[in-house]
């Protein structure tokens, strides 16, 4: 697999690849008869934006078969939680405002139909509604893919605490606002991120402000060469002074923040350490601080939830699923009606 290497000439471009050999992994272990069963190829599935971008897939991958590998499509719109595509023609500045989209950023479900060459697909993005899986069943889909819901039912893994910030805030009648953030993500992709105003989280512009940037996860830094030709790694969201010794612009620090560590910390997993205290000298702890990140339907949870013997707010996963279901379930209801009255008809 080739990696991009900043200051790498075309020519060397060769020199940097990953490998990784499942035999030779597994040969290396207590366990060396697993690299000796046949490896089945995993299905591929790509989350896209765009019909274009899927029709350039299935013509341009290097798999086998009429399909070229691919087994199906996930896509992906502009309201999902996470990491979005950007806007057509949208590119990142230092103090760009929140990306506008537009119709030429939206995918139709029965036109995707005719792009997908009967392949199953799944959309996501707003579609963790009961009409909207219906929407996508009857226009030839396969179904939805549901993050929101999920990520703040009883059973995942976020932070409870964050949680239950989240889903009072709810239930007091609050309707939460998600920001597309174009700079919060070292990768240059805009980011959703769940506007709430207290506890630890860099939402909060003064948690932001005064949280010392490190690099200590470094899932999203790129490789780069050094001037002596050695290969290293920066990130926009590491200290702006070690990112512009490192030959960075300054303008791309700007707004910046370090996801790796905030969305571990979402969670419940902060990194901890000790910085110096700027007022008396001493050491003391620093616990890192979350970043959340919900689709734009956040408030949608707000007909799930119930209110628990202890005050809390939640509801299980299995509620979220019984509520997709819903609306199947009532045509298939009415379908059954349906057919019991042609019956009876004379």
């Amino acid at each position: 697999l080739s990696i991009e290497v900043a200051g790498a000439s075309d020519e060397d471009a060769d020199k940097y690849a990953m490998n990784f050999s499942p035999q030779a992994f597994w040969a290396e272990t207590d366990t060396p008869d697993i690299a000796r069963e046949p490896l089945q190829r995993p299905d591929f599935l790509p989350i896209v934006s765009s019909t274009t971008l899927a029709q350039s897939l299935i013509k341009r991958a290097n798999g086998a078969g009429p399909t070229r590998g691919i087994n199906g499509f996930v896509i992906e719109l502009n309201t999902a939680g996470g990491h979005n595509a950007p806007p057509r023609g949208w590119k990142y500045e230092p103090n760009s405002e929140e990306p506008k989209y537009g119709e030429k950023d939206m995918v139709e479900v029965q036109k995707f139909a005719k792009v997908a060459k009967g392949l199953p697909y799944w959309f996501a993005g707003s579609y963790g509604r009961k009409e909207k899986l219906s929407e996508v069943l009857e226009g030839g889909g396969n179904g939805v893919q549901v993050g929101t819901l999920f990520a703040l039912s009883d059973e995942s893994g976020m932070d409870p605490s964050i949680k239950q910030q989240i889903l009072s805030e709810i239930a007091s009648g609050k309707h939460l606002q998600v920001y597309t953030d174009p700079a919060a993500s070292p990768t240059g992709f805009p980011f959703k991120v769940l506007q709430i105003d207290v506890g630890n989280t860099l939402a909060v512009p003064e948690i932001y402000d005064t949280r010392p940037r490190v690099c200590n996860l470094g899932y999203l830094r790129v490789p780069y060469l050094e001037e002596d030709g050695k290969l290293a790694y920066k990130c926009p969201s590491e200290p702006v002074e070690d990112y512009v010794a490192k030959g960075g612009d300054f303008e791309a620090t700007i707004g910046r923040k370090c996801l790796c560590n905030a969305l571990c910390a979402d969670a419940g997993f902060p990194q901890v350490r000790h910085i110096k205290d700027e007022e008396t000298g001493e050491k003391k702890e620093f616990v890192e601080p979350g970043l959340v990140t919900v689709g734009d339907d956040v408030n949608q949870c707000a007909s799930l939830l119930k209110q628990r013997e202890d005050g809390t707010w939640g509801f299980s996963a299995a509620d979220v699923v019984d509520y997709l279901l819903a609306d199947l379930e009532e045509k298939e209801e009415v379908g059954s009606v349906q057919e019991q009255l042609k019956e009876l008809r004379p």
